[in-house]
């Protein structure tokens, strides 16, 4: 018995020990790595800002808001909001176009940049793949008015293609901003030339991290350059594939609202195959005021994006449980 009541004690006092020992080894991290900490604390404030704080503003997409009585006390609306956003003709339409052009942006992008990224790292010349990486990556940082006016001038009835490349084909010229039809195709080429570059650098970044004795093994036993990108880089690459598609899925329900706007110079005509839901949002809430369903809309596209890419890393953990993200 004495055994026993003697044990007890020292038990809770080895535990507080060891609670003691790691707050103070956490103390002793953060003093010892204070400059990372503080390098830390900029884009955590940024987040906590821009991400966590407007979350109490979710309780808006459940109110009949007024600006008179603000979001605290103004009157339940229950799901009326929703209701307005799924309840419109154009409902169906907006989702089509939003949920197709996030997927081709998606899968065009992946492939794309993969394939240039490869190509790339082929050049023997550093200057040469610094000088295309470096083209390729400029429309970047391009803001979407200037990419606008650059596809205004070559899509004006009197702009590049009417003018110039219409007559060197013999063609008929084409009214693009009153054609739906051909947007679709405009529009995914245009997000191709501006996004690509940033895939790119990311893929580029994983290929240059792979080990060269990899290849080296690859080439004494005779496998060509194919084989070793097929085999190798590929298969280093997964990784990477996998992290920014699973986030990509995340926004299939956002889309860029500057594409869709700018691009389009806002051209009611083209509506039927460029509207997507951040457009509409934005346009109802202009001509209406509607706070709320802006606001539901905003939650509708968070919760469905967040359930995407559990779904999305799900089913990557039943192919591959080791590239998943978490």
């Amino acid at each position: 018995m004495s055994t026993s009541t003697n044990t007890t004690p020292d038990i809770s006092i080895q535990m507080e020990k060891k609670s003691l020992w790691k707050k103070s080894s956490f103390l002793k991290e953060l003093v010892t790595n204070k400059a990372l900490f503080l390098m830390l604390l900029p884009p955590f404030i940024l987040i906590f800002i821009n991400y966590y704080l407007p979350m109490i503003g979710v309780v808006i997409a459940f109110k009949d808001f007024n600006y008179a009585d603000g979001f605290i006390k103004s009157p339940w609306a229950g799901l009326k909001n929703f209701k307005f956003l799924f309840m419109s003709n154009a409902a169906w339409q907006i989702t089509r176009n939003t949920i197709l052009y996030n997927l081709a942006f998606i899968l065009l992008g992946l492939i794309f940049a993969v394939l240039f990224a490869l190509a790339l790292n082929e050049l023997r010349s550093k200057f040469a793949a610094k000088l295309y990486q470096s083209i390729i990556f400029l429309p970047y940082f391009l803001s979407w008015v200037v990419v606008a006016y650059l596809a205004l001038a070559v899509l004006d009835p009197n702009g590049f293609f009417n003018k110039t490349i219409a007559r060197v084909l013999n063609i008929n010229t084409i009214d693009w901003y009153a054609s739906p039809q051909y947007w679709p195709v405009i529009l995914v080429l245009v997000n191709l030339w501006k996004n690509i570059g940033y895939g790119i650098v990311i893929y580029l970044a994983g290929i240059t991290g792979i080990d060269q004795e990899y290849y080296e093994a690859a080439i004494l036993d005779g496998a060509g350059k194919l084989q070793q990108i097929w085999y190798i880089t590929i298969p280093f690459l997964v990784p990477f594939m996998i992290v920014t598609t699973i986030i990509n899925l995340g926004n299939i329900f956002r889309s860029d609202f500057g594409l869709f706007y700018q691009v389009t110079m806002q051209q009611g005509l083209l509506a039927p195959t460029t509207e997507v839901l951040d457009t509409y949002i934005y346009k109802a809430l202009i001509f209406t005021g509607d706070i709320g369903m802006s606001s539901a809309a905003g939650l509708y596209q968070s919760i469905v994006g967040f359930f995407t890419v559990l779904c999305a890393n799900w089913i990557v953990g039943k192919i591959s449980e080791e590239n998943k993200i978490f």
